[in-house]
């Protein structure tokens, strides 16, 4: 009987999955959504959001289902809780491949041994938005109230809570927070007076102070420092925050300094988005400082911010510190050509990138050829880049061509509002000649002529999986108009419009374009691919 006893003593618990392994496995179904085989040759690869979106859902409700099986096992050791769990992820993922890509919002990944009492969302989002008082609240919250439920999610957006709501909000949610990870917060007191809008914010993060969240939204609140500093319990005793959403928050420079003071705690950070702020080049240095404390951020968003070089420099310097960036988004701020070069030298660390959005940042052709051959180095997995809006010239193209002739799992380009006319169109047309998985290129407004939308159009049309060529408000001919049309005869949804093409806008010189050959046949010679 001894060695029964010891044997007993030792044994391993199969459940639950860390939260590696259980990270892991959502990776794993979204390549599988997004790689080619033999469901998705059937039915369609997912773009890589669509696919990452329906891979956390299938895992988040497979996870719930083998976890409610095993609180059935009193004394099982989880075993068959994780052949639960992977039977359902491969189920439902079965079923989202057959479904295909495009999933309707109000299409939802469920499971067949999933039970209401169990719900672990809850949502008072839907519908108008509208203030919510006392009597409302007291209906609206009550199944928070419920002995056992299972809730760890929260969602209050689009309800505008005056006092008495968050009266009635503030016990129930101490009785909760210690079962809350996710809570939304967003656009919750909308049309408040300043004093009880501060007084809810207040209350709020009053009860939910001591929690150990993983993602907390305050978007859409005009915080401002008041604002900011009246959540400060809460924000401060966050020492296991994954996700911290603050867009769209009247975020000023005082607003953003008490940000970094009032969260120390990002090391756990993954995901930070500040999009649409009164930011500024101040407010930005606050935000770096916050950003290099973040070594695990994987998604970071700082769009319409105000932010201008010298920001932008501290901005980008303390990205270098983030080496694990999958989607960067700066979209919308003046960093120039300075700021340009400064993010150079952090992309050439990022070797896990995957989406990056850099519209409209004045960056000139210097400061995108140090980004692009920065890119051309590091993020072998590139799916997006954009870059529109940037007053980029043909000088610029053969180093972007190289960049992208580089990223074979490119799936999305974006080069609209430059200046790259025909030389840079043709260049960026031979580069993605081979790129099998490249779904959508904007190159519209870009001065491109009858023969630049020529070559683009006879490259992509070639390509199963593509969606859409956009190439509007160029310089394009009567005669060049028609001979797209014919060239995706048997794909005219590919094709955008084409209703703000100026035929006028450029003289065309047969001659003159004879005599550009050479050049260009001589600069794509020397386009050099690794």
């Amino acid at each position: 009987m001894e060695p029964d006893s010891q044997q007993r003593s030792f044994s391993i618990k199969l459940w639950p999955p860390s939260q590696n392994t259980r990270q892991t496995l959502v990776e794993r179904m979204t390549n599988n959504l997004t790689t080619k085989s033999l469901f998705t040759q059937k039915y369609g690869t997912l773009d890589r959001e669509e696919a990452e979106e329906n891979a956390k859902r299938i895992e988040d409700v497979a996870f719930a289902t083998a976890n409610l099986h095993y609180e059935k096992e009193p004394d099982g050791d989880g075993g068959s809780a994780v052949q639960l769990y992977a039977k359902e992820c491969s189920k439902l993922l079965l079923d989202v491949l057959k479904r295909g890509p495009g999933r309707k919002e109000d299409e939802v990944v469920t499971s067949s041994h999933t039970t209401t009492p169990h719900e672990s969302v809850f949502d008072i989002s839907k519908g108008k938005r509208a203030f919510i008082e006392a009597d409302e609240a007291h209906e609206l919250l009550s199944p928070l109230k419920d002995p056992g439920n299972s809730f760890t999610k929260i969602c209050f957006s689009n309800r505008s809570f005056g006092i008495g709501a968050a009266q009635v909000a503030e016990p129930i949610l101490t009785s909760l927070k210690d079962q809350l990870r996710e809570v939304d917060l967003s656009d919750f007191i909308a049309g408040r007076p300043e004093a009880e809008a501060l007084d809810v914010m207040k209350m709020f993060s009053s009860a939910l102070e001591g929690s150990v969240l993983k993602s907390l939204n305050l978007s859409d609140n005009a915080l401002g420092e008041k604002g900011v500093r009246a959540f400060g319990a809460l924000l401060k005793s966050q020492k296991c925050l994954e996700e911290l959403y603050l867009m769209n928050d009247g975020i000023s420079k005082e607003a953003a300094g008490a940000v970094c003071e009032l969260i120390p705690f990002t090391e756990k950070l993954k995901v930070l988005h500040f999009h649409n702020n009164m930011t500024g080049d101040e407010g930005a240095l606050a935000i770096a400082e916050v950003v290099k404390r973040s070594p695990s951020l994987e998604d970071f968003r700082c769009s319409s911010t105000r932010i201008g070089t010298e920001g932008g420099v501290a901005l980008c310097d303390a990205l270098g510190n983030c080496t694990h960036l999958k989607k960067l988004d700066l979209r919308d701020n003046m960093l120039g050509t300075e700021g340009g070069v400064s993010l150079s030298k952090a992309l050439s660390k990022h070797t896990e990138l995957r989406e990056v959005y850099l519209s409209y940042l004045n960056l000139a052709d210097d400061g995108a050829i140090a980004i692009v051959d920065a890119l051309k180095e590091s993020a072998p997995q590139l799916e997006v880049l954009e870059l529109s809006g940037n007053d980029i010239t043909a000088d610029a193209a053969p180093a972007i061509a190289a960049c992208i002739a580089a990223k074979q799992f490119l799936s999305k380009l974006n080069l609209s509002e430059n200046e790259l006319k025909d030389e840079g169109a043709n260049l960026i047309s031979k580069a993605i000649e081979g790129h099998g998985q490249l779904k959508e290129v904007d190159i519209s407004a870009n001065q491109i002529t009858r023969n630049g939308a020529r070559q683009l159009a006879v490259t992509v049309v070639q390509k199963d999986d593509f969606k859409h060529l956009n190439i509007n408000g160029n310089f394009i001919s009567e005669e060049g108009i028609e001979e797209l049309t014919d060239i995706f005869k048997s794909s005219p949804d590919v094709l955008g419009p084409l209703d703000e093409n100026d035929p006028d806008g450029e003289d065309i010189d047969e001659e003159s374009e004879e005599g550009d050959a050479d050049e260009l046949e001589s600069k794509m010679k020397n386009l050099v691919v690794d």
